[in-house]
């Protein structure tokens, strides 16, 4: 994989954020040339300013909605692959600003691929949505590719609008020419790891009650969802990208995956946080916060099995042990160990279990 990354040109949307701090050290430590374009960060601290600000050949703080300067983040990059991760990316405040959450997620996503459209030299484009993006209808098994797109709620919906907005922007521009760039989109699970302070997301809610000794609020604990180590995720969208630019069937790639965890893995909230409470120590717990709430999905879960056939991607971690690596994290960076170098630390050792899987050293269910 580090190969094909080595000097290439790399546009990446939503560097600032959780993940996209997280893929922008693995890029840089392979050797890509990256240009992030994406609004500040979300929160602070924020993984951008503790441990990937320096990593890019342009940092540019520019917002989706505007065509323009979107066009400018191209031109400078001059990028042969775009890996699109800016979003909206929160359930409960897509109710508060439904309009800013389309606005975003829906013809942000419309400029990124429109921009390509227009940009000679883009071989590939991995636009990721979300798991939520599917019309979810509460069943027991998984959901596959070809699933409807849908969603409840403004969030997931206009993640189902960015799914059939790339679907037809690959249809109607990509797909007649060959040599162009090559599109797909990317489902993920709910990725955890070290250096996400967002508001509003389980785990981070469950690191900052922990640290001042409460208990955290629970709104779902039974609700079921397709957890996973954040590396997990950024591993299929890497081998995805890198089929896309250079595969002798690129068409084939250039359509939508699944990035999920093995079945074991989706677990309901209260499983979840009871563990990571063990794992923290000190009492750790959690108490169901009875308020009313908004509409979420009580079962969800995605099928892997293409990207596991197709791509040769499979989890490397269970969640048991991602959520053992998030806590690690987290304790040795309130020690004052250095955010960066923990996360260039568990790149290299998830690059290790990726090689271990490889070659049949390790099983994962």
């Amino acid at each position: 994989m580090s190969e094909f990354w080595r000097g290439r040109r790399v546009l990446l949307t939503g560097h600032t954020g959780f993940k996209g701090a997280w893929l922008a050290l693995w890029l840089s430590q392979m050797g890509a040339r990256v240009t992030g374009f994406a609004l500040p960060p979300p929160s602070d601290p924020s993984l951008h300013a503790l441990a990937s600000a320096s990593v890019f050949e342009h940092d540019i703080i520019g917002d989706l909605r505007d065509p323009a300067a979107v066009d400018a983040a191209y031109a400078r990059a001059a990028p042969e692959v775009v890996l699109h991760l800016a979003a909206q990316a929160l359930v409960r405040p897509s109710f508060a600003d439904p309009v800013a959450t389309y606005a975003t997620n829906v013809m942000g996503t419309v400029h990124v691929l429109d921009a390509a459209r227009r940009q000679g030299g883009v071989a590939a484009v991995v636009v990721v949505t979300s798991d939520k993006a599917y019309e979810n209808r509460e069943w027991h098994w998984a959901y596959r590719e070809d699933e409807a797109m849908g969603g409840h709620d403004p969030y997931s919906s206009s993640k189902g609008c960015a799914e059939l907005v790339t679907a037809a922007f690959r249809r109607s521009y990509f797909a007649a020419d060959p040599d162009g760039a090559a599109v797909a989109s990317a489902r993920a699970g709910n990725v955890i790891g070290g250096g996400d302070w967002a508001l509003d997301r389980v785990v981070p809610d469950c690191i900052r009650a922990f640290a001042d000794g409460r208990k955290v609020a629970l709104r779902s604990p039974g609700a079921t969802r397709p957890w996973q180590h954040v590396l997990e995720p950024l591993a299929g969208y890497l081998a995805l990208a890198e089929r896309l630019a250079t595969g002798v069937d690129r068409a084939r790639f250039a359509a939508g995956w699944n990035f999920g965890p093995a079945e074991a893995d989706a677990i309901a909230v209260g499983e979840l946080v009871t563990t990571l409470a063990r794992f923290w120590g000190d009492d750790a717990g959690w108490e169901l916060d009875a308020r009313p709430q908004p509409h979420e999905a009580h079962y969800l879960k995605v099928d892997a099995s293409k990207a596991r056939a197709e791509l040769g991607w499979r989890p490397a971690l269970g969640v048991t042990e991602a959520l053992d690596w998030t806590v690690d994290w987290y304790r040795r960076q309130a020690r004052g160990e250095d955010a960066r170098e923990l996360c260039l630390d568990q790149i290299a050792r998830y690059r290790a279990r990726m090689a271990d899987a490889d070659q049949g050293l390790i099983e994962r269910a």
